[in-house]
């Protein structure tokens, strides 16, 4: 049996599920579904010092990254990434700002069709587990105003997310530059000491009992 393929990525098999033109952004978002397992390629980053202990985490997630979120997958070797963005009012935010919270931290775009379709259960999740402990970040991606992604939002009804943004989208090509990232969405997990330990590319039920199982043992881990 071969081991599961980090991200949720093939190793041979891949198959396009959208190809998205951004409007503003004007790149081109794809995303690819899971066919089945194998190794990847991809080269695996040594886990830093603050990170090492992160290591026993993310193999305790593996049985919960099944079912409706089976496309997640645990990272071999935890590390910090150097993420920033704008949160409400534009305040200026790293993940240091959230230490102390295990966090889903989502890019999404309103062009991105995938992405506009699973906010509402990123926004189902954040109500029924966010809190002290946990915490989804949605952080937008779309370049310009707050305007399209602030209606967006209103229309769709999104009331337990916090506002996020990174107009810049330095936060996608950060992750990208990780090898976490081929398109939109993308979803990363990271423990309370802001080490990442999961990641995956695509769409997900974040709504359904899979992924608040996964958050509740998260959040346990800590």
């Amino acid at each position: 049996m071969t081991k599961k393929r980090p991200l949720g990525l093939p190793s041979a098999k891949l198959i396009v599920v959208a190809a998205l033109t951004g409007l503003t952004a004007g790149a081109v978002a794809v995303y690819v579904k899971r066919m089945g397992s194998g190794n990847t390629d991809a080269p695996v980053v040594a886990a830093s010092g603050e990170c090492a202990a992160s290591k026993a985490k993310a193999d305790a997630l593996k049985p919960f990254l099944k079912g409706e979120i089976a496309t997640m997958a645990a990272v071999d070797q935890p590390r910090s990434i150097p993420l920033s963005f704008k949160g409400e009012g534009g305040k200026d935010l790293t993940l240091a700002d959230f230490k102390g919270k295990s966090l889903l931290l989502n890019l999404w775009a309103t062009w991105c069709v995938p992405c506009r379709k699973e906010m509402p259960a990123l926004d189902h999740l954040e109500k029924a587990k966010g809190g002290a402990d946990f915490e989804v970040v949605a952080v937008n991606i779309d370049t310009g105003s707050d305007e399209k992604p602030k209606a967006f939002l209103t229309e769709t009804g999104i009331t337990s997310l916090g506002y996020y943004r990174d107009a810049s989208m330095g936060v996608f090509n950060t992750v990208k530059k990780e090898g976490l990232a081929i398109g939109l969405p993308a979803t990363l997990l990271f423990d309370a000491e802001g080490c990442l330990t999961a990641a995956m590319n695509g769409p997900a039920e974040w709504a359904g009992a899979d992924a608040q199982a996964l958050v509740d043992q998260a959040v346990k881990l800590k």
